[in-house]
């Protein structure tokens, strides 16, 4: 068998739906040279808004519900919780009645199409609480969407898989929901999305800073604590425009979920991707710190990464500029299954694996020569040609299912047995 005939691409895909949207904080103010001596640009809408006449503002109430309940549940609540956040940035002046704290929270909002131009970077991990034994299995399934100005979010999906070709992607909300957002002392910024009706709805968009530009690349998977505790946890790519760092999430719950950044000389970096469980005693990841090789990473605390080592680079035609990983390391009877992208000719992506030593992952017992996924001559075209890429895959009875993305544009699906892949793989 060769590498390409391992995995068997399925009839299925998933494109970007601009009619999803999600209300989002809208904020703006002056240019600096243009704000001196001079109310706050917040100051200014508000008091033209309460300067109009009552019977135009209650036109206006009337027709953003109109509008707005149409493709959002709970409007009310979102500008009203919008209006609380921006009450402090409006100064004096008086806003009394729920209709014009409704109307100015909506001034400081906008509808945002989240995956309107792309859909893309998928990572898995299975529901929860199942027999591994089930014939099929529940999974939650993340995606990188991307909206206006290029800025990327996170999405869900979720589905069903028996393990073969039987795939079934539950149909998307029509609707998204907006978090609410705190913070503890502890670091962790928790988002509650308190309106969703299932984790479709759910939308994470950047909040911080650190991540005005994006929320890229989440890589899931199920932790397994020493204390036998299971948790949905996931790393993440945030962009702020210029430099990008890795931060980890947390989930609590299908509505709920905590956010926060690493630290250390090894976490401003992207692509790094969590370890299932602890590595001789130590939480460890998989990273491309170089932007060439494949590293391996460890840490006392989860947070703070300090040390690590290159493992594996570069070696064959298709993989020369770099390679890195695509996804968490997925623990097998023979090792740690990591899958790996590589960029050759061109700038093409292509995707292929490498099996780590179980006891100690820095040693690196095969790998794939040739590619297992790449771009064909019917998918090679998109948003940014030539590329395969992938931020997860899920095991089931000895079998894979590799979500994989295509052209930085849409999503799509293959399926694979771990003997097959670990027959065309190439000791080390």
């Amino acid at each position: 068998m060769k590498a390409a005939e391992v995995f068997r691409t399925l009839d299925l895909e998933l494109k970007p739906d601009p009619s999803r949207t999600v209300i989002r904080p809208f904020s703006f103010g002056y240019p600096e040279a243009f704000a001196v001596e001079r109310p706050t640009r917040a100051q200014a809408v508000a008091r033209r808004m309460m300067a109009l006449d009552p019977a135009m503002r209650a036109r206006m109430l009337e027709g953003l519900r109109g509008a707005m309940e149409a493709r959002h549940r709970n409007v009310d609540s979102v500008f009203l919780r919008r209006f609380g956040e921006v009450k402090s940035d409006i100064g004096d002046i008086t806003v009394e009645t729920t209709e014009d704290r409704l109307l100015i929270g909506a001034y400081f909002s906008q509808e945002y199409a989240f995956e309107s131009a792309a859909l893309f970077n998928p990572s898995i991990v299975q529901v929860r609480d199942q027999d591994s034994d089930d014939d099929s299995i529940r999974f939650i399934l993340s995606l990188r969407g991307v909206g206006e100005g290029h800025i990327s979010s996170v999405t869900f999906r979720t589905g069903t898989w028996d393990g073969g070709t039987g795939l079934v992607i539950d149909p998307a909300s029509p609707h998204g929901a907006p978090p609410r957002i705190e913070s503890d002392d502890a670091g962790w910024v928790r988002m509650r999305a308190e309106d969703s009706e299932n984790i479709s709805e759910t939308v994470i968009f950047p909040i911080l800073p650190s991540q005005a530009r994006g929320v890229e690349d989440l890589r899931l998977v199920h932790f397994t604590e020493q204390d036998g505790t299971r948790s949905v946890m996931g790393t993440y790519t945030a962009f702020d425009g210029v430099s990008a760092r890795a931060e980890i999430l947390r989930g609590i719950d299908a509505r709920t979920y905590e956010m926060r950044a690493l630290t250390g000389a090894l976490a401003g970096y992207k692509g790094m991707a969590l370890f299932p469980r602890r590595v001789g005693g130590r939480y460890a990841m998989i990273g491309r710190q170089d932007s060439e090789n494949l590293w391996l990473l460890y840490s006392d605390d989860l947070f703070s990464w300090e040390t690590g080592e290159r493992i594996m680079g570069p070696k064959y035609p298709w993989e020369l500029v770099q390679i890195g990983n695509c996804g968490s390391p997925i623990e097998i009877e023979e090792g740690w299954l990591v899958f790996t992208h590589g960029v050759g000719m061109v700038r093409g992506y292509c995707v292929g694996a490498c099996l780590l030593d179980k006891e100690d992952p820095s040693k690196v017992l095969a790998r794939t020569a040739s590619p297992l996924l790449f771009p064909s001559a019917e998918q090679r075209g998109g948003y940014v040609p030539n590329v395969t890429y992938s931020c997860g895959a899920l095991l089931h009875k000895r079998n894979i299912l590799l979500p994989y993305a295509i052209a930085d544009e849409f999503t799509a699906f293959a399926v694979g047995s771990i003997d097959d892949l670990l027959a065309v793989m190439e000791p080390q």
